[in-house]
């Protein structure tokens, strides 16, 4: 079991600034998952905490203990990279038993720690095998095995699905799933590009933008509940619609916005924010809306449709909406029929409403 807590981190290549100031507690037993967008750092800060990167400023701790200047054999760290880096004249279960030999272990405990780890990822039946008789997914979980039998404390998996094809990262996300219930006690620490592997696998997760962390919360947390504009469009597949407006009106207890799209919206907010004048945006989740069938619905638009993307079990349709030269989508099942150019009339309700002011923070209020 390990406590993670990074203070203050820095990292900076020369005058480069690559990571500016993280801080953030990890309690023992989390899977955590890094996300954010190629660039934003996440994987630097990764390699930081593993030991291959030095730490430019800040404080690396690990269950109380300073490691900063500690080697990266001594951390307690098993790190799984993006590629399988096996040995190929090697058979799986020599793979998987180098490390240990390497450090002196006895034969019947190595014997031991890599059976137990075959059996947790269902690989008994390959261990004489090699890697090029194997699958992408078989070796990655040969990897997987080579950091299990070190029984680390801490689990470092640096986008280790990106090399697999769809069905393969989907099984094998599985895999990394049932691992880490099988290894309730162990800390684990997931980077990756992939919102849907962020969503599925993390107890919480960690946004990256730029070097700087946008917002960590659990799965439920960030999608309901986001602080900002980038981590309301990062998480959610497809991202969520943004439509631009204007605070036309302000009152001591409400403001009213003009939207770009022509409609008009009473917001209850708290006195000092949403000044008149004020940009602002409106978040819509595609599925989060119906196509109108009358009357009476919470917030209307009217869109018209410029294509229709079929996905078996439900539609994606993208729609121009006048006056604001964006695309809008809507999720909507797929039996109904809809056809290119064809105008429609669609709500979102209020709850489902995500206000941004000007600076793009999320603002607390009430669409009335």
């Amino acid at each position: 079991m390990a406590d993670l807590s990074l203070r203050n981190i820095r990292k900076a290549y020369g005058e480069l600034e690559i990571l500016h100031g993280i801080d953030l507690e990890i309690r023992s037993g989390e899977f955590i998952v890094f996300v954010g967008p190629s660039g934003c750092g996440k994987s630097t800060l990764l390699r930081s905490i593993a030991g291959l990167e030095t730490i430019t400023s800040g404080d690396l701790v690990i269950d109380g203990e300073r490691m900063n200047a500690v080697a990266p054999s001594k951390r307690g760290i098993s790190m799984v990279f993006q590629s399988y880096a096996l040995y190929p004249h090697m058979t799986v279960y020599e793979n998987m038993a180098f490390g240990l030999r390497i450090a002196g272990m006895a034969k019947a405990e190595i014997d031991a720690r890599v059976h137990k780890a075959a059996e947790i990822l269902q690989l008994d039946k390959y261990l004489q095998r090699q890697p090029k008789a194997l699958s992408g997914g078989q070796r990655q979980r040969v990897a997987i095995g080579r950091a299990i039998v070190r029984n680390p404390r801490v689990f470092l998996f640096d986008e280790p699905l990106s090399n697999l094809d769809a069905a393969l990262r989907v099984a094998t996300r599985i895999e990394i799933a049932k691992l880490k219930q099988s290894m309730p006690d162990v800390t684990m620490i997931y980077v990756t590009h992939d919102q849907v592997e962020a969503m599925t696998l993390a107890d919480r997760i960690v946004v990256f933008k730029d070097g700087c962390i946008e917002q960590v919360g659990s799965p439920t947390d960030l999608y309901r509940r986001p602080q900002n504009l980038f981590v309301a469009q990062f998480i959610g597949s497809p991202a969520m619609n943004i439509l631009k407006g204007t605070v036309i009106e302000r009152s001591e207890t409400s403001a009213r916005c003009r939207l770009d799209c022509g409609v008009d919206m009473e917001l209850a907010t708290e006195p000092g924010r949403l000044s008149k004048g004020e940009a602002v945006s409106i978040g819509i989740r595609p599925e989060n809306t119906q196509v109108a069938k009358g009357e009476g619905t919470d917030l209307a638009f009217t869109g018209t449709i410029d294509l229709v993307e079929h996905l078996g079990e439900v539609q994606i349709l993208y729609l121009d909406l006048p006056g604001t030269g964006e695309t809008f989508l809507i999720k909507v099942d797929g039996e109904s029929a809809f056809t290119r150019g064809q105008e429609i009339r669609f709500s979102a309700r209020r709850q489902d409403i995500h206000v941004f002011d000007a600076t793009g923070s999320a603002v607390a209020c009430t669409v009335m």
